[in-house]
């Protein structure tokens, strides 16, 4: 019998190199404006840049769940962290516009490497009780990444500058790959080992039986509604518009940033909670929050000028929800999904709100450029393209979780209209 703390440890070198990751994704963005005037470029060509981050990272992440059910975790958490170190140092150095623009698809890459592995360690490890809790606390500390972008790198980039801050960030990369190498395992010893496909016939045959899951996609569905807002705001849109289009200081607009992840954290302990107690109403949590983050935007969009302080802390503490709300999109796969296919169906599920976050990006930094730049009234149309998506995702929810309800039904484990459900509550 292993040892309890060698669980904690295993899950612990983890997510820190999770954390690292965050750091990684997240700090271009506290340095955008700074990087537009390094490059010389425009609202358009800096959104490329991380568009072409996330584009990668979406692209990645079937291929590295595959990869991820074949090897294990271990090796693809060390090469996530490897390859992002150097990313960093090649962009803490150069001057040259296309190999900053290489280095952040190489993030992307090592990004996709990452979470997926990391959150595949949890059902090996810990028993079935703990794992959305579990999970829930993965994401939310690898989220405590986006603070050190926002509060010590951000001072480090306003203060030794550009190449030192960079440099620091991929040194962090560095130690998480020894740590990982040297302390993580894929399972517990004596865990048994799943035949995997070894053939390319049958890894598509793999990947096309995880899609035809209806909870795995509807576990694609709730990622994309709940995860995209936060994303764009915190991977390259938040520190711009809070700044220029809001009138805060840096150091305010970075304060935002920080409590964003502390939003993030308490109601993700909360949500952990009511998933493991509530599995059959995840779909609702979902749903809330995909509703709620629309309306919060709605109120701030709707006013002719700047909001107070008070109501965009409101609009922050909203929408990191959707961070640890994503969370459940994994849950779901793991619940409908054999544990040797986990890897693919989680990257199949990560797809979706990278895939609107990307798309909203661009989206974003094409209407800023149409409009003339950084002003209040240009992101003020420019962030309603985040509406498309929210339409998008409730509809495919609903369709998705009717069939994931069926298919339940007929093996006799949930009731899927809704006046049994109604019925079953009432006897409960």
């Amino acid at each position: 019998m292993f040892a309890v703390r060698t669980v904690w440890v295993v899950w612990g070198v983890g997510v820190f190199a999770y954390i690292v990751g965050v750091l990684h994704r997240t700090a271009f963005g506290v340095a955008g404006l700074q990087a537009a005037d390094r490059f010389s470029i425009s609202p358009s060509l800096l959104a490329s840049f991380v568009v072409l981050q996330v584009v990668v990272y979406a692209a990645m992440q079937i291929p590295a769940g595959v990869v991820l059910d074949r090897v294990g975790s271990r090796k693809m958490i060390a090469a996530g962290a490897l390859l992002m170190a150097i990313a960093q140092i090649t962009l803490a150095v150069t001057e040259s516009l296309p190999l900053a623009v290489a280095a952040r698809a190489l993030v992307g890459v090592g990004d996709a490497l990452t979470f997926i592995s990391v959150l595949r360690l949890v059902p090996q490890w810990f028993g079935p009780r703990q794992v959305p809790i579990v999970s829930q606390l993965t994401g939310l500390l690898g989220q405590t990444g986006q603070i050190f972008s926002a509060v010590p790198f951000l001072m480090l980039l306003n203060g030794p500058g550009w190449t030192f801050a960079f440099g620091s960030a991929a040194s962090l990369g560095l130690v998480a790959f020894v740590l990982v190498l040297a302390l993580i395992r894929d399972a517990p010893p004596g865990t048994e080992i799943v035949e995997k496909p070894t053939s390319m016939r049958e890894t598509f045959a793999t990947i096309g039986q995880v899609w035809k899951r209806p909870g795995t996609r509807l576990g694609f569905f709730s990622h994309m509604g709940t995860q995209f807002s936060i994303t764009v705001f915190a991977l390259l849109w938040g520190i711009p518009y809070l700044t220029s289009a809001q009138g805060l200081s840096t150091s305010t607009a970075g304060v935002l940033l920080s409590i964003s992840v502390v939003s993030a954290v308490v109601s993700g302990i909360g949500l952990g909670i009511l998933t493991g107690r509530y599995p059959m109403r995840r779909s609702w949590m979902v749903l809330t929050i995909m509703i709620s983050n629309a309306a919060m935007w709605g109120i701030v969009l709707a006013l002719p000028g700047p909001a107070p302080l008070w109501l965009l802390v409101v609009l922050v503490v909203v929408i990191s929800v959707g961070g640890p709300g994503s969370v459940i999109g994994f849950d779901y796969a793991r619940t409908f999904n054999p544990s040797a296919n986990l890897g693919t169906a989680q990257g199949m599920v990560n797809i979706g709100g990278f895939l609107a976050s990307l798309l909203v990006i661009a989206s974003i930094g094409w209407i800023l450029g149409a409009l003339g730049g950084y002003t209040f009234d240009a992101f003020r149309v420019a962030f309603l393209a985040q509406y498309p998506v929210w339409i998008v995702a409730i509809t495919g929810l609903i369709i998705t979780r009717r069939k994931t309800r069926r298919q339940l039904a007929e093996e006799g484990i949930y009731p899927h209209t809704m006046r049994e459900i109604l019925q079953r509550f009432r006897d409960r």
